[in-house]
């Protein structure tokens, strides 16, 4: 072997190792790392690759449940079954880093990334959705960073063909830096008809298809697992290129050479490209592999080895053929007009071999290169933050009830975080397919047919990073149950998780306070709600050393399921005269709320009121308010609180509402407050018998709000406008900011 690279402990520290983990691969191997070897370790044994600081809090997550056919970590994505022998795979990732430094093709990859993973298990996907985090609107970084993501999320969806249905948007100082980009993808695959990330079969054929390899993307893992800093730019080779026409080739052409049955097994190539593929496949199979990174194709000449194995290039897979069966996977690609090449072959010494033009240039275990295996993993220590028990001394009466409640209702309509997020959705294709059937039908969720059943899955993204913030276990638990009542109040069922856990740095311990919180939190509403975590992703090291860490922003991917599509349920009002009903109680609480964050401008104060049995006990009511076809809209009451959720009901109808508020409670709470657990719904006189009979019998709090009319907006005989004139506003306030 070739060692006149060997390496130092600086070395080691320039790509990202500690000291110890240094001395341990030196004891893995029995010898010292050359670079190329070095290289491989620094990237697997990353944050971004291993997990090695959140795999411990990330086992205490419920993984079980009736539906699940692969579950958090056997897989690249979760799969769910949906009965009648077909299956939806679903997971949602991050691509945080490199959006922060190219928006454009950060958040283009991301996309592109994730459906490789629905994909490579031979599903086709139907759906995507994202989670952005930005800061200041207003702000000219803000407002190229913005501009970039979108467009790259929407040209690479677009062309891809896959729709994008749903997603949420969410502005706040402490993303000025490190803006959040979450990408989640759901597919539907008959079951008993994927393939697996494994590798086995001495001599069988190992093969990179789709894509040249690149230099882009080289060490990205790594950084993806470090702090952003004023030097982060002189980092941009580490963001990846995307290119989704030849994605969409690799998709058809992935989903045909499945059905040969020649594929052993398939990884597509994201983080740490071919050494994570080669690494899990064989670590999993129990396996080992010879490659020869000489055959592997490139976009560049007399690229290194470490730079083969650890570039990120975009649309390429691994793939195990069976012996002998070359000639059939190679037609398929050629057919597509894609490279198919051999480079290796699988071996049974469960070590990983990289030769360069006969030379071996590094010999790795694949085993020890894993999480499972020997990847460190390690307990951090974390400590409430100070900041925690100043929330918590937040006393509502400090607050003087405010008289122009209009003004009030105004503000919080022209707010970038309340109001209409259609300059982003209007460059998203959400048609494509024909499959979605909320493009025009406004709901909760997103409701994708599942063609030829009579069942949709329904999806959503939620998390309320400022809820987080104030109280991390009861903030991720809201994000938890408010992605289940999303679901439930479009007529679904709950069924799993994935989630994109996005923290910054876990070596500050108030940070991974934050961290280990949110797990409990999660563990909690999942368990309670039956929807157990699929997997998803991990990340850390969102923040800046000037601006610190982002508001934890643990973002739940949520899917449900329609067993029969009749059962959609949308959110807007249908005619005047309706009956408004509030299902749940409120509460005299504006924590942490939109109203008293930005119009009061009080930060300091504890996660809104949230009671999870009531939570649960509350959505029960509505699915059979549903299934019995009593009500004819319902839509939960969330940002911006019962004002706006009555409002979002009002506006696709262009119908308004005469309500009348609860005495009990200080108006400001009740129009705005944002106490959990609570949905409006609307019916007509003729079933407000059979409905107040049944909440009768439940344990479940309600009211009657008032009434639908044609458009005025009145609360306590208060005139608060037109819903036009509030439309008009709610609309544009993001295109008045950042242009058409």
């Amino acid at each position: 072997m070739e060692n006149t690279q060997l390496t130092t402990l600086e070395t080691a520290k320039d790509l990202g190792l500690l000291p110890e983990e240094y001395d341990r691969i030196i004891a893995i191997l029995g010898r010292t790392p050359n670079f190329t070897e070095l290289s491989i370790f620094s990237v697997m044994w990353s944050e971004h690759c291993s997990y090695k600081n959140s795999i411990n809090w990330l086992k205490k997550l419920p993984k079980d449940g009736p539906r699940m056919l692969a579950k958090a970590g056997e897989e690249n994505a979760g799969m769910v079954d949906l009965g009648d022998g077909i299956a939806c795979v679903f997971k949602i990732e991050s691509h945080n880093h490199p959006s922060a430094l190219e928006p454009y093709q950060g958040a283009a990859t991301g996309v592109g990334g994730i459906n490789r993973d629905i994909f490579t298990m031979g599903a086709r996907p139907i759906a995507q959705l994202n989670s952005l985090r930005f800061g200041d609107p207003n702000h000219p970084k803000t407002q190229w960073l913005m501009k970039g993501v979108v467009k790259g999320i929407g040209d690479y969806g677009n062309a891809f063909g896959i729709p994008t249905v749903g997603g949420e948007l969410f502005f706040d100082e402490s993303f000025h830096v490190n803006p959040l980009v979450n990408a989640m993808s759901a597919g539907i695959v008959k079951v008993g008809e994927t393939v697996s990330a494994t590798s086995y079969g001495v001599g069988n054929p190992v093969y990179i298809v789709g894509s040249a390899t690149g230099k882009d993307g080289i060490h990205g893992a790594a950084f993806a697992s470090k702090n952003i800093t004023e030097d982060s730019v002189n980092d941009l080779p580490a963001v990846q290129v995307g290119d989704p026409f030849q994605e969409k080739l690799l998709l058809e052409a992935t989903l045909e050479v499945i059905k040969t049955g020649a594929v052993i097994g398939m990884q597509d190539m994201g983080a740490a490209g071919i050494i994570c593929s080669n690494s899990e496949m064989s670590a999993k199979g129990e396996h080992g592999m010879r490659i020869d990174l000489d055959k592997v194709p490139t976009r560049q000449e007399n690229m290194q080895p470490f730079e083969i194995l650890l570039s990120e290039s975009q649309e390429r897979m691994l793939i195990v053929v069976e012996k002998g069966r070359e000639a059939e996977v190679e037609a398929v690609f050629d057919k597509w007009d894609l490279h198919a090449v051999q480079i290796g072959e699988v071996t049974d010494t469960q070590r990983l071999e990289y030769y360069m033009n006969g030379e071996l240039v590094a010999d790795v275990p694949a085993d020890d290169l894993v999480l499972g295996g020997g990847a460190p993993v390690y307990d951090r220590e974390y400590t409430e933050p100070a900041y925690f028990q100043e929330y918590k001394k937040f006393n509502i009466d400090s607050v003087a009830v405010p008289q122009n409640l209009k003004a009030i209702a105004d503000h919080l309509v022209s707010h970038p975080n309340i109001a209409s997020k259609r300059w982003v959705t209007d460059q998203y294709d959400s048609m494509v397919g024909t499959a979605t059937m909320t493009t025009n039908r406004p709901s909760d969720a997103a409701i994708v047919s599942v063609k030829g059943t009579d069942k949709a899955i329904a999806l959503t993204v939620d998390c309320n990073s400022r809820y987080v913030n104030a109280d991390p276990e009861t903030g991720c638990a809201i994000a938890v149950a408010e992605a289940a009542r999303n679901i439930t109040c479009a007529g679904g069922e709950p069924v799993a998780i994935t989630n994109c856990l996005n923290f910054g740095n876990p070596y500050v311990p108030e940070v991974f306070w934050q961290f280990a919180s949110a797990i409990k939190g999660m563990s909690t509403a999942a368990t309670k709600f039956e929807t157990p975590i699929t997997g998803g992703n991990v990340s850390f090291y969102n923040q800046s050393t000037d601006d610190g860490p982002v508001f934890p922003t643990p973002t739940i991917g949520m899917l449900g399921i329609l067993d029969n599509k009749d059962t959609l349920t949308t959110l807007d009002f249908k005619q005047p005269g309706d009956l408004i009903y509030l299902i749940g109680a409120s509460k005299n609480d504006i924590a942490s709320s939109q109203y008293l964050a930005s119009y009061v401008k009080v930060k300091a104060s504890p996660a809104p009121y949230f009671d999870l049995e009531e939570e649960y006990a509350m959505q029960q009511v509505v699915k059979q308010l549903i299934i019995q076809k009593m009500i004819k809209s319902a839509h939960d009451v969330a940002d911006g609180g019962l004002y706006i959720a009555l409002l979002e009901s009002a506006m696709p109808n262009n119908l308004g509402f005469n309500i009348t508020s609860d005495e009990t409670i200080r108006k400001d709470a009740f129009l705005f407050g944002e106490a959990q657990g609570r949905v409006i719904v609307t019916l007509t006189s003729d079933e407000q018998e059979a409905f107040v009979e049944m909440l009768a019998a439940s344990e479940t709090e309600f009211s009657l709000l008032g009434t639908v009319t044609d458009g005025a907006l009145i609360v306590d005989e208060e005139s608060f406008g037109s819903v036009l004139e509030a439309k008009q506003v709610h609309l544009n306030v993001l295109h008045n900011i950042l242009g058409a």
